[in-house]
Order: C-alpha cells, then sequence, then structure tokens
C-alpha cells in the first residue's frame, strides 16, 4: 500500500498543487492507517496490503479505534477526507472498484472562523520590530509580506533572491515542481525589504561557508535560511513583549487577515483565490462565510 500512498502524495504535489502542510497531514493520516491495517512485527516489518482488499469494515474498525483514543471530532473527520481523497485517486487510477471509505460517515465538526486581526491591530503590530537592528529590519519586513501579501510562511522562508521582481512590485512563489504564481507586494514592502536587503550581508557573514545559502532572502542570526519554525517564535516573542492585548496571533492568522480585508474592500473571491494559491475556490470561501456571519 506504501507505492499507492507514494503516487497519491505525488498526485497531490504536483498535479493539484498542495501546500507542504497538507501533504504531510495527508501523508499522516493514510499511513496511521496502514499502521491499523496492518501493524508492524516485532522486527519492525509491515506486511503488504493490497487496496482491493481493504473494504468498510477496516475503516470503520480504524474510525472506532480513533474515537476510543478521544481524538477529536475534527481530527476524526480529517482522517476520514483523507482516506476518501486516497480511495477516489485509486478509483481514478483503475486500481480499485468503489471506494470503500464513501460508506463512512464523517462527525459533524463545528466550522471554526479563520482569525483575523483589525486593520488597526495590523497596523501597530506592523511597528513592533525595532528599525535600527538588523533582526528588526528583517522582521519587518516578513511582517510585511505575511500581511501584505498574504503568504503562507513556507512560501515564506523559500524566497531566493530572484524572487523579487522589484520593477513590477512582485513575487514569484513557487516550490519545487510545483506551479507557479505571482503575487504583488506594497510599496511599504518594497521599503521593508529593501531597507533589510540593505543590512542582510551582515546576518549572512555569520554563517560556516559549508551551511551558507546566498540565495535566500531571509536568514537567521546564524547567517542560515531562517525556518518557519523561527517565524513562529518570532511572532510570539514580539506579542508577548510588545502587543500582550492581541490574542492568537501567528503567520497564519497575518494571511487570514490579509484575505478578509481585501474582500471587505470589494475584491471578488477568484482573484483572492489566485493570490492566495488555493486549489479550490471553496477553501477561499470560507472568508466570504466568515464575513456573512459577523454581519448576521
Amino acid at each position: 500500500m506504501q507505492e499507492y500512498v507514494d503516487k497519491f502524495i505525488d498526485h497531490l504535489m504536483y498535479e493539484r498543487n498542495v501546500s507542504e502542510h497538507t501533504l504531510r497531514n495527508y501523508r499522516i493520516d493514510l499511513e496511521s492507517f496502514y499502521e491499523h491495517i496492518a501493524p508492524r512485527n516485532s522486527a519492525g516489518v509491515q506486511a503488504e496490503v493490497e487496496p482491493k482488499t481493504i473494504d468498510v469494515i477496516a475503516i470503520r474498525g480504524f474510525v472506532s479505534k480513533l474515537y476510543q483514543e478521544n481524538k477529536k471530532k475534527s481530527s476524526v473527520a480529517r482522517r476520514i477526507a483523507a482516506l476518501r481523497s486516497f480511495f477516489n485517486f485509486l478509483l481514478k487510477e483503475k486500481i480499485i472498484d468503489l471506494n470503500p471509505a464513501h460508506l463512512v460517515t464523517s462527525p459533524k465538526v463545528e466550522k471554526k472562523t479563520p482569525h483575523t486581526l483589525t486593520i488597526d491591530e495590523v497596523l501597530k503590530f506592523l511597528e513592533v520590530p525595532d528599525k535600527e537592528t538588523v533582526l528588526g529590519k528583517r522582521d519587518r519586513a516578513i511582517l510585511e509580506l505575511l500581511y501584505g501579501s498574504g503568504l503562507r510562511v513556507s512560501e515564506l522562508v523559500n524566497l531566493n533572491l530572484n524572487d523579487i521582481d522589484f520593477k513590477n512590485y512582485a513575487l514569484r512563489i513557487k516550490i519545487k515542481g510545483r506551479k507557479e504564481r505571482i503575487v504583488p507586494f506594497s510599496e511599504h514592502a518594497r521599503i521593508a525589504i529593501e531597507t533589510y536587503l540593505g543590512v542582510r550581508g551582515e546576518l549572512l557573514a555569520e554563517a560556516s561557508e559549508d551551511m551558507r545559502d546566498p540565495m535566500a532572502i531571509f536568514l537567521n542570526y546564524q547567517g542560515t535560511r531562517i525556518t518557519t519554525r523561527s517565524v513562529g517564535r518570532m511572532i510570539d516573542k514580539y506579542i508577548k513583549e510588545e502587543c500582550p492585548e492581541l490574542k492568537n496571533v501567528n503567520p497564519q492568522a497575518l494571511r487570514h487577515s490579509f484575505a478578509t480585508h481585501l474582500l471587505e474592500a470589494g475584491a471578488d473571491l477568484r482573484s483572492l483565490k489566485e493570490l492566495l494559491g488555493h486549489a479550490r475556490l471553496t477553501t477561499t470561501q470560507q472568508y466570504a462565510q466568515a464575513m456573512a456571519q459577523k454581519l448576521a
């Protein structure tokens, strides 16, 4: 079965342009199901299972186990959705004749409204980094792009110098093997990026020759490419030290705020879908639904 899981993940990566976070969740969910139907023996060897032999009873047994482990409804629903998508892929590839996961009912999960900041809260937060320090200038540029361009944090940390088009105020967002998309950035972001790039060399000089990544835009204090975790920690630090009144602020909240504020300003859903890099319009529609709930 592992062979088919790998093919499915490749399909999501190269043809569906799914984010790294979603790919990781799909793999974890499918491999946990595989472990359930074919536990490893004492030697760590896992029996091979042909997809055609998997029926609805096996899937229901897996779901029952999740409930016994007190998994949240949202977690159970996510795993069932992953199995449905996986078997749908196998059905289209004519590896199986029917999708057994379609016979399993998902638990009803209350949809969470994406957490967003007000425009005033965003403007206040963008001013927090110290403009006199190298890391402060870097952090200001990071925040301007997370909010002003609605980037995923994984997209931001993967940016290279040749991905910036200052003339056209545009970023080329790409992940290996996938489609590219062009995302605009603001005049405020341009100033912040250029200010940071003026001192970026000080960070790059801290890296050893074998660790240096001269093309990476955003570097950590050691001079190597910054990680998604580091960006999250940076935001947490600013919230605790400078803006404790703001709650649930993280890179995703800045992206949600970007999307919500654009819709409030009159942007249409399809344009927003392209800016955010969503594979499906239904994903983008969550922001419109959240706006409708606020107005209700």
